[in-house]
């Protein structure tokens, strides 16, 4: 009973308190796995904490595959064969691009001057391949976040002009290929495009991918109060998404995505409940619902759906959660966290708690 009573004060702790601490990037501490007092995630088929991958939201087996054959060889032709078999204008691509980029800044990360060989290797030896292309453009714009003196700095700014003219040269060799462009909206937030320039690029993707809600939730952040919006303009943008989606599209979500973007830095109990969140919690919901089983984006709506509805005290839609993404952690809330598979876990906790709480066991879950 005294691990129950300890949970529910946590929760209330989240409740008041969690996005302020995400904010500020502190941790909030569970029992130790394995002590008489930790839940044990394996009760409900779930990883355990140190088995989360922060790489990816969800499953791509394909994709990991690639990336554990280019780190055992050094070679990037399982890179290129992947994303050459990849659909253009669908959401995996961006995605994989994105993965094989992280993966190269990991590199240089952890082995200065020396990493990601192969992917040099590839922009010599094919020059031409738009996939390589694609993933160098995408390495420079995290390298760009990385870059000593942080955001601003001369380096961080030099650095976005490399990307920007990557991006364009890899536009060239994939005319109806949209992530270049989608690559290129974290550049324009950075350097500041002008609205009149960013509308122009984003025009460009409208163009060839209207319901790419990848390239939605990029331009969304350039409209939010912290960069070069305001709260109206992103809610703005989000709301009209969501009107204009199609029945199984994800964009209906996307108004959730404006909320986690200004959540106050003081969260007071009745904002959980205000009808601006319910409101766009209710469109997520839908959208998960109504969308393609295998649409990967589905992970980035249900990982943010779980960071809203544990707090909302909405347990048994929280569970229903978790038991779509368990395993993967790499999507917003979490991946903003200097540790996303324990901010997770914790959500995942709390979750856990409240739905026994209320009567819910492993038996009770929907397979």
């Amino acid at each position: 009973m005294e691990i129950l009573w300890i949970l529910i004060a946590m929760a209330m702790l989240v409740v008041i308190m969690g996005p302020y601490l995400r904010r500020r990037r502190a941790g909030i501490r569970l029992a130790v796995p394995g002590s008489s007092d930790a839940a044990d995630p394996e009760n409900y088929g779930f990883a355990r904490q140190e088995q989360l991958d922060i790489r990816v939201p969800g499953p791509d087996e394909d994709l990991m595959d690639a990336l554990e054959n280019v780190r055992r060889t050094g070679q990037w032709q399982a890179a290129s064969q992947l994303l050459a078999g990849t659909p253009r204008q669908g959401e995996r691509r961006w995605q994989r691009v994105q993965a094989f980029g992280g993966a190269a800044a990991l590199e240089l990360v952890e082995q200065p001057g020396t990493g990601a060989p192969w992917l040099k290797a590839w922009r010599l030896e094919a020059e031409k391949d738009p996939g390589g292309a694609q993933v160098h453009a995408e390495l420079l714009v995290q390298q760009a976040w990385r870059a000593s003196g942080g955001v601003g700095s001369a380096d961080h700014r030099i650095i976005l002009e490399e990307a920007r003219e990557a991006c364009r040269k890899a536009a060239l060799l994939a005319p109806g290929d949209p992530v270049p462009y989608i690559t290129e909206l974290a550049v324009a937030r950075a350097l500041g495009y002008s609205e009149a320039e960013f509308d122009a690029l984003w025009a460009k993707i409208i163009d060839r991918a209207p319901e790419h809600m990848g390239a939605h939730l990029a331009a969304l952040h350039y409209w939010c109060e912290k960069w070069h919006g305001s709260r109206e303009k992103a809610d703005a943008f989000a709301q009209t998404a969501a009107a204009r989606a199609p029945r199984g599209s994800l964009l209906a979500a996307l108004p959730l995505f404006a909320v986690y973007e200004h959540v106050p830095e003081v969260v007071l109990t009745n904002f959980w409940g205000s009808a601006t969140v319910t409101r766009a919690v209710e469109g997520a919901l839908y959208a998960v619902g109504t969308a393609r089983p295998d649409d990967p984006m589905s992970a980035h709506v249900r990982h943010m759906l779980l960071w809203c509805l544990v707090p909302m005290g909405r347990w048994a839609e929280a569970m229903e959660q978790v038991r779509h993404v368990d395993g993967y952690v790499g999507a917003l809330p979490w991946s903003f966290s200097d540790d996303p598979a324990e901010m997770y876990a914790v959500y995942r906790a709390l979750a856990v708690a409240g739905y026994e709480a209320n009567g819910g066991s492993p038996a009770t879950l929907p397979l």
